[in-house]
């Protein structure tokens, strides 16, 4: 990608380095939390709690200059805030940009504790996507997907989750997850990751179209959203397939949605539902 020189997003909070602070009013509930999460990951709760000021625990809102990792998601974070914010205001609305978190091994979210061995995720409680930069190399590594627009399809990924919570799809697929069975639920999170993967696809046809992908990026995609596929990591986990317990989608089906995105660039191809996208 033809990221660098390009200008990086201000909604970049940067909590690394930084303790896991008690949720805001947490007081024993908060104090249960960490003492659990400290019974499963063997970690001192002593190490967990910030000691810091509100400003602090808050972190930074830029990213050193001598940091290229950090400064390339906030570039990928600045190209959605410019597709999203067009496509919004071709619809006669405004884009309300996300935050993205950057941590280091766990921190607090509005949904709970957030991990590294979670992976990348968003938040709608407090519209912020969370990510520890670890888990760009743990997608090359383990996952068999190297390069920087593999990575950025990761980021394009969560902020379409946040283009999905500010819609008002999520609220609604959360009413209908209520009064189905878990396998209606789970059918349903399938078909919400697919969207969130063909949302990414939109963002990458228009950083295309302003120059940032070179020849090779769309297929580095292609080949990071085929590796994280269920059915892949279930057979590598458990050694067999079970689709009814899916909950992101088939290596087939998450490649062919990403890449309906990018070829079409259109939000009405994203229809993962069958009842219209915004």
């Amino acid at each position: 990608m033809r990221w660098r020189g390009r200008a990086g997003s201000g909604n970049i909070e940067d909590r690394r380095g930084m303790g896991m602070a008690l949720p805001v009013g947490g007081g024993i509930g908060g104090l249960v939390l960490l003492l659990l999460f400290s019974m499963l990951t063997g970690q001192n709760p002593i190490d967990y709690i910030d000691t810091s000021s509100p400003e602090q625990t808050a972190g930074t809102s830029s990213v050193p200059s001598d940091d290229p990792q950090a400064e390339f998601v906030s570039v990928v974070l600045a190209d959605t805030e410019d597709t999203w914010g067009e496509i919004f205001a071709q619809r006669g609305a405004t884009y309300p940009k996300p935050t993205l978190v950057l941590f280091t091994e766990a921190t607090q979210s509005a949904c709970g504790v957030g991990q590294a061995a979670m992976g990348p995720f968003y938040c709608p409680n407090d519209r912020k996507v969370y990510l520890d930069l670890s888990f760009f190399h743990d997608l090359e590594t383990r996952f068999g997907a190297p390069g920087d627009f593999a990575q950025a399809y990761v980021v394009a990924h969560e902020v379409g989750h946040h283009v999905q919570t500010v819609t008002g799809l999520s609220d609604r697929l959360g009413r209908a997850r209520q009064y189905g069975s878990e396998r209606e639920a789970n059918a349903l999170s399938v078909r919400q990751e697919l969207q969130a993967d063909c949302y990414a696809g939109v963002w990458g046809h228009y950083a295309a179209r302003r120059g940032l992908l070179e020849p090779g990026d769309a297929e580095e995609g292609l080949q990071a959203a085929a590796a994280i596929g269920d059915d892949r990591l279930q057979r590598q986990t458990q050694g067999r397939v079970v689709p009814e317990s899916f909950t992101h989608g088939s290596s087939e089906e998450r490649v062919r949605w990403l890449r309906r995105g990018l070829d079409s660039g259109k939000v009405e191809a994203c229809d993962t539902f069958g009842q219209g996208t915004f």
